[in-house]
């Protein structure tokens, strides 16, 4: 079983929120939506192509953050 670490699940959280909102921004404010929908024909490859690039960095993050080991006397 994976154990989880603080610190990671730290960076990893800050990762998410800044990306989720730039991803947000471009694709609601400058990319539109909609027009994402029209040029690839498929609401729901665009849906999981979005969750994708916001799922799979945010593991990458948590999976290579370094984790500092503490001696516990």
């Amino acid at each position: 079983m994976m154990k989880l670490k603080k610190r990671k699940i730290k960076y990893a959280t800050i990762f998410f929120i800044c990306w989720f909102a730039l991803l947000v921004f471009l694709v609601d404010g400058v990319l539109k939506f909609q027009t994402l929908v029209d040029y690839f024909g498929s609401y729901a490859l665009v849906e999981v192509s979005l969750l994708l690039l916001v799922i799979l960095p945010t593991l990458a993050i948590y999976k290579f953050t370094k984790e500092h080991k503490t001696e516990s006397k």
